[in-house]
């Protein structure tokens, strides 16, 4: 986890509209910040950002600096100008100058721009896609040693199926990119297919979804396996044609990365059985299912001695870091699937087998003091 000298926070509402956004993008940068809200209310609009996940206000600023913010933010991401009543959807980019004082790399940052309309004006979510927080060594995840390793073995097989679940924002695409990223230079042929790319992965192949031409995941899916891939990272599995289809490509001789949408491991497989996928394909496929959330890392400061931290506090936390649970595909929970067992039989299987979910991991992570248990308890209940 990295920690930066403190940079003094700007005084928001001294700028002009065009000055706030470079500001905002430069120490939304340095502060690890994921996220930047605006909300127009009726006599001010409330500017919020994300940071460790939650969300926190800045300031209020005045409509005028708002619509001279909006307009800069718009002529950068290539939105139109003069349409208000409706969502739009753009992107643009900005370079971060080395700083060796601040920690800062040279890089260039993504921002993911939507608008939608409001009552009193254009509500904005700009996303920061930083390289140096989104493209992470998997050593540098945080995840315990036992479930560290296995990933860097799982991701090292001639083929099979790997999963990876959770909610939006539990970072399962910075995991995939890891292990991806472990891998690269092995003389293996990868090939991604996302909606959106989100980081740019040297060595790699990436391919975006394009459901206006008719390239989704399930017709990309097949496209990819005509050029010989031997890894295959699949953005995400919504439908039977993309499961199923993934499951046969991991029995012929490919390794499939895919996450999906359920709030534990075991949930993953009555999920996709419920789509279809014929368990006589799923079973021998799966090699492991990872389920994560991120938890805040609570400050070393936090941690010494005596000391006393506010978990209700933002300003207590430094960082976030995986909370996980890994089943293995092993020969007994593949018999289990098979043999149509519900998800309370195999969890006891897995258990006997080394298995921990969510809640055995974070008493593991409060114990070492690397968070709270309020911290595990709000990601986990």
């Amino acid at each position: 986890m990295l920690y930066y000298r403190e940079m003094p926070t700007p005084s928001w509402t001294t700028f002009d509209g065009t000055r706030l956004l470079h500001e905002l993008e430069r120490w939304c940068v340095h502060e690890g910040i994921s996220d930047i809200h605006t909300s127009p209310e009726k006599k001010s609009v409330r500017l919020e950002v994300r940071l460790h996940g939650m969300l926190e206000k800045l300031a209020d600023i005045s409509h005028n600096t708002y619509i001279d913010f909006v307009r800069r933010v718009k002529f950068l991401s290539k939105l139109k100008l003069n349409l208000t009543s409706v969502p739009q959807d753009g992107q643009y980019t900005f370079d971060v100058q080395a700083d060796e004082g601040a920690g800062e790399s040279a890089r260039i940052v993504n921002v993911r721009v939507a608008s939608i309309p409001s009552r009193f004006g254009e509500t904005f979510t700009l996303r920061l896609l930083d390289p140096v927080r989104g493209i992470v060594p998997l050593t540098e995840l945080g995840f315990p040693e036992e479930i560290h390793s296995k990933l860097q073995e799982l991701v090292r097989l001639p083929n099979g199926l790997i999963l990876v679940t959770g909610p939006t924002g539990s970072g399962k695409t910075t995991t995939m990119y890891s292990m991806l990223n472990s891998v690269v230079g092995t003389q293996r042929n990868i090939i991604t297919l996302e909606d959106p790319i989100e980081y740019e992965l040297p060595g790699i192949i990436q391919s975006q979804v394009n459901v206006d031409h008719d390239y989704t995941f399930s017709s990309g899916l097949r496209s990819i396996l005509r050029h010989d891939p031997n890894i295959i990272l699949l953005g995400e599995i919504r439908d039977l044609e993309t499961a199923q289809t993934a499951v046969d490509a991991s029995l012929t001789g490919h390794l499939v990365l895919a996450t999906l949408h359920t709030n534990s491991a075991v949930e993953a497989i009555p999920r996709l059985l419920s789509m279809g996928v014929s368990p006589y394909t799923f079973a021998p496929a799966l090699r492991a299912i990872l389920a994560q959330r991120l938890v805040r890392t609570l400050k070393p400061e936090c941690t010494k001695g005596d000391a006393v931290c506010d978990p209700s506090q933002n300003s207590s936390y430094g960082g976030r870091m995986a909370l996980p649970e890994l089943i293995i595909g092993s020969t007994s929970i593949q018999n289990l699937i098979l043999a149509g067992e519900n998800t309370d039989v195999i969890v006891a299987q897995a258990k006997k087998e080394g298995f921990k979910t969510l809640t055995d991991w974070g008493k593991v992570l409060v114990a070492s003091k690397r968070t709270t248990q309020a911290e595990v308890d709000r990601v986990t209940t």
